[in-house]
């Protein structure tokens, strides 16, 4: 199954049952896994059944099945533009701004059924 453009709960649990399978290849038990990620064994079980769990404990997870490389696909470094680089003197952005499109309208209930 393909992650992209799935919702939520299916990303996860596509997710949790790639990490049973890295598990198994690492011929590791549940447990086993839990001790060399120093997590609880309770929080694999999460992972492999597509619960949530801490972004930390993800990544020693991860890190435990030698995937952590696989996190620069994930996130990968974006470097500036050399259009913003002379806009912004050289230093990097700090925050966004609001696009000069004209005023942001608020929403009202519309009562016209």
């Amino acid at each position: 199954m393909r992650i992209e453009n799935q919702k939520d709960a299916a990303v996860l649990e596509e997710l949790g049952l790639r990490l049973a399978q890295a598990r198994l290849d690492h011929n590791l038990t549940q447990e086993g896994l839990a001790i060399a990620a120093a997590v609880s064994k309770r929080t694999i079980e999460r992972l492999e059944t597509g619960k949530s769990v801490q972004v930390s404990n993800l990544v020693r997870v991860l890190s435990a099945l030698n995937l952590t490389r696989n996190l620069e696909q994930l996130a990968p470094p974006i470097g500036d533009r050399p259009i913003e680089q002379l806009k912004h003197q050289g230093k990097g952005r700090r925050r966004a701004s609001l696009t000069k499109q004209g005023p942001v309208t608020t929403w009202t209930w519309d009562d016209k059924m």
